[in-house]
């Protein structure tokens, strides 16, 4: 990932602005290259989890890995699929973790019942 991101074209095609905003941030480039290579994890469990192509996540704006105080979270909105609007009946749990040179995510994509 850390030779990929020397692309600001790759960066720039696969990564929504929050993503690369919070990868920015961080402090040395082994750190940005953790964080983009755990969103891009994040988007190829979100992919296996909900029966998606890599071409039609990594590419689209509809996306994106957000974080809330250090927790992460999915963003997905309708241009990717409608039912994980609110109230569609899907909701997405993500999990991040890095070491070195490794990332992983766990996506659990949940059926919920709409609400009456």
């Amino acid at each position: 990932m850390q030779r990929a991101i020397s692309s600001r074209h790759f960066v720039k095609r696969i990564f929504r602005p929050e993503e690369i905003d919070y990868a920015e941030g961080k402090g040395n480039d082994l750190a940005r290259a953790a964080s983009y290579a755990s969103a891009f994890a994040a988007r190829e469990a979100f992919c296996k989890a909900a029966g998606h192509t890599i071409a039609a996540v990594a590419l689209s704006s509809g996306f994106c890995l957000t974080r809330q105080d250090g927790v992460p979270s999915l963003r997905i909105d309708a241009s990717l699929d409608p039912n994980f609007l609110p109230g569609g009946g899907k909701k997405a749990w993500v999990s991040l973790s890095h070491d070195g040179d490794y990332a992983v995510a766990v996506v659990v994509v949940e059926s919920v019942a709409p609400e009456a």
